[in-house]
């Protein structure tokens, strides 16, 4: 539980709720309900154990800010708690409410104990990565993915590790519970394009009979996405974006746009992820007493292929 004031908002409220959510709590100490309420939402804190994290502020030492706030979601009295994730607030309750209640609105909006788990041995994969420890790595994500199998983020970080370790099989039985999913995750889709190309590498034609079928015609479509998908294959990312490139440049919709989705695919693997998907703001407001956190990162090699790709589509 942290205490908020007008100083602290943006980092421990605004900020802080990019990482986990976030139940800010208005108050003041001649408040009675306030007083029942605020012991039980301190208690709902341990017993999730970092599920969420409560923030208190006191309508009567910060009134600017507690008034601002009430304002914002037309609430005038307190008890007040918003919910806040990805740096927006997606819920709220006024008044005291029994700790059956409390601990609904709080199921819909903090990850399951599953859902932590998985997210711890995510967190310990990826710094297993960084150390060059690759196979315990995926034995995390093997098992965070066994644990929360719902979780896109989950399995398309398994899938990129085990592809990037030539895991090949490994690689389909993990995407195969999502392999015909109607609205995929875009970074499993992109795992999917990786994971086709691996999949169809050893049945291509070798590198130099199709750099010979190219140069005898630059218009053979099928010979130069073969090429593309054996540089996906091997991870020569660049390669096979340029290869796909001159297939856009030439005919958009080609195969079905098949050159562009997969020179997409291509730059979502190579791609970053943002640590955190900013949540539906509620409907009252949002807010903005602060400037909006960008928390995705770039790639200069990422953010010039997508120029490219931009000006060949233009």
């Amino acid at each position: 539980m942290i205490d908020i004031t007008l100083q602290n908002f943006e980092a421990d409220v605004i900020n802080a709720s990019l990482d986990q959510p976030v139940l800010l709590d208005i108050w003041a100490p001649w408040c009675a309900p306030c007083k029942t309420l605020g012991p039980l939402l301190e208690k709902l804190e341990v017993a999730y154990a970092g599920r969420f994290k409560l923030a208190k502020l006191n309508s009567s030492d910060e009134g600017d800010l507690a008034v601002k706030l009430s304002r914002m979601f037309g609430v005038s009295s307190i008890p007040f708690c918003v919910m806040v994730k990805g740096g927006q607030p997606v819920d709220g309750f006024v008044g005291e409410l029994p700790e059956a209640e409390i601990r609904q609105f709080l199921d819909k909006h903090v990850p399951s104990a599953e859902e932590m788990a998985a997210l711890e041995d995510q967190e310990a994969a990826d710094v297993l990565l960084g150390q060059g420890d690759t196979h315990s790595a995926i034995d995390k994500l093997l098992e965070a993915v066994a644990i929360n199998p719902t979780s896109d983020s989950v399995r398309s970080d398994c899938l990129r590790a085990l592809l990037m370790a030539g895991r090949i099989d490994e690689a389909c039985a993990v995407f195969a519970p999502v392999a015909n999913a109607v609205v995929p995750d875009l970074r499993l889709a992109a795992c999917g394009h990786w994971l086709a190309a691996c999949v169809q590498a050893p049945r291509l034609r070798s590198a130099d009979v199709l750099a010979a079928a190219i140069a005898a015609n630059r218009r053979d479509f099928d010979a130069r996405f073969e090429l593309a998908r054996l540089h996906f294959a091997a991870q020569r990312f660049v390669d096979a974006m340029d290869e796909l490139l001159e297939i856009i440049m030439r005919d958009k919709t080609w195969n079905g746009e098949l050159a562009r989705k997969t020179y997409v695919a291509v730059l979502d693997v190579m791609a970053k992820p943002a640590p955190a998907k900013p949540a539906a703001a509620a409907p009252r407001g949002t807010l903005e007493l602060a400037g909006k956190v960008d928390t995705t990162p770039t790639d200069p090699e990422v953010d010039r292929y997508r120029r490219k790709l931009s000006m060949a589509l233009n």
